[in-house]
């Protein structure tokens, strides 16, 4: 099938990629020119594991090509899925702006029947915001019989594991409506689509909003999962119980299931932030308030704060002279995405207060390095606290202390003597509960985690 891609950003990337991967004719539009000519010339814009790989192979058998061409993309593909970026807006919800030129875009210039697919995250009502686009256009045009469907197909992709979610899917949903040309928008989607399904049936078919709202109601259930965990957590720190077994007592039971019940220093990244607000911002539209998705992002701005008040309390208000080891910047292991990552705030208490830092993450540093910058746009002097060092262990020469902001494979194994000479006080403030409070108790570490400081110490 001849399908276009509009945006090559991380979703529309990997969609792409694993469609073409799949066989089809693939079409991918991005108006920047800069990220186009990256890719034409073998390189990915972003970190993905695995993506780079796809991408190549399906280039290089003609099934994948990126352009800046308008008109070459809408006359390429049967099928058009916007997968462009909805950036919050200020009053946070979703800036749809870039959604709404695509489909303009697409009415400016389709000629034939098209399946417009709103992949991109979007608010309940869009997918009429975007037909009332295209049919602006073709209005303009006089071309007030030209047929299309817009069908809404959100994503389900978590960073670092995106290539292997798109091509081993849990469930894939799809809205569209019960007119001729959505009926025949679900016969082009169901072929699309039936590599997914030859073991057993993994589509959801349902109505266009349903299927806009499930992808919010999916993020802001994981968001809640997260925060209620954080706020145990803190509460388990105090009464000194092990919020580990805690979890794994509460896990085993089939309702609740092991997921995302993990306790840590806050969560980050490009859609949990985004789409609790966005759906917040949907229900005030309604005249209602989602209260409990409002404790959700406020429990987790005050938990990125957790470990910075641990060091505080461990070194006192004022940590000017002290200097400090951070692992990993990245919001999530796996990927470069810098977004809402909870570094940055650790990173910001700290040089504040008068401390330095030396910072590692294993692919983040470049990009940590550009929003630093703009963290720090209002005093450059603090940017020059933060020393981006060349490994782990390298942090550590001169800290007083090690913090561990993100879960990565190669941060779980440490050699734990070679940690403890090469700090000024053995002490370890864990972000994401990696290591064992009693294998640090028997190493002669000074170890604070998430919900089992107590439990450790006592």
């Amino acid at each position: 099938m001849k399908i276009t891609i509009i945006g090559t950003g991380y979703v529309g990337l990997v969609t792409g990629a694993c469609l073409a991967e799949l066989g089809n004719d693939v079409f991918c539009l991005d108006l920047d020119q800069r990220k186009v000519d990256i890719l034409n010339n073998g390189g990915i814009p972003i970190h993905e594991p695995g993506l780079e790989e796809v991408v190549a192979r399906n280039r290089a058998a003609g099934r994948l090509q990126f352009s800046t061409d308008v008109a070459a993309s809408v006359a390429h593909g049967d099928i058009q899925f916007i997968a462009v970026g909805t950036p919050p807006d200020e009053d946070g919800s979703a800036d749809l702006q870039y959604v709404l030129a695509a489909a303009r875009n697409i009415g400016l210039h389709m000629e034939g029947f098209k399946v417009v697919v709103d992949k991109s995250t979007v608010p309940v009502g869009t997918a009429d915001r975007v037909k009332a686009a295209i049919a602006g256009e073709l209005a303009q045009r006089g071309k007030t019989d030209a047929s299309f469907s817009v069908v809404s197909n959100p994503e389900f992709l978590k960073e670092g594991a995106a290539v292997e979610d798109f091509m081993r899917p849990d469930r894939i949903v799809i809205g569209h409506d019960q007119s001729t040309d959505g009926l025949r928008a679900q016969k082009l989607m169901k072929k699309l689509y039936a590599p997914f399904n030859r073991n057993h049936e993994r589509t959801y078919w349902m109505d266009v909003r349903s299927a806009e709202f499930t992808k919010y109601a999916a993020n802001a259930m994981l968001a809640t999962r997260i925060s209620f965990m954080n706020e145990l957590a803190n509460l388990a720190d105090r009464v000194g119980a092990d919020i580990e077994s805690v979890r794994h007592g509460i896990g085993s039971d089939p309702r609740i299931g092991h997921s995302f019940l993990y306790a840590g220093c806050g969560y980050g990244g490009s859609c949990f932030p985004k789409d609790v607000q966005a759906l917040e911002r949907t229900a005030r539209d309604y005249d209602q308030e989602l209260l409990i998705l409002q404790a959700v992002e406020r429990v987790n701005d005050l938990q990125k704060h957790v470990l910075g008040k641990k060091i505080v309390t461990r070194f006192g208000e004022d940590l000017a002279g002290k200097h400090f080891a951070i692992w990993g910047l990245a919001f999530k292991p796996n990927t470069d995405d810098m977004r809402e990552a909870s570094s940055r705030v650790l990173i910001g208490e700290l040089v504040r207060r008068g401390a330095s830092v030396a910072v590692y993450d294993p692919v983040a540093m470049k990009e940590a390095g550009r929003v630093l910058e703009l963290d720090f746009a209002d005093d450059t002097q603090l940017l020059q606290k933060v020393r981006f060092a060349a490994s782990p262990n390298d942090t550590l020469q001169g800290a007083d202390a090690l913090a561990i902001v993100t879960e990565w494979k190669a941060f779980r194994s440490p050699d734990f003597e070679r940690v403890k000479v090469a700090l000024k006080t053995p002490v370890i403030f864990d972000g994401r509960n990696l290591f064992d409070p009693q294998l640090m108790a028997d190493s002669g570490i000074e170890y604070y985690g998430i919900g089992r400081t107590l439990q450790a110490r006592g």
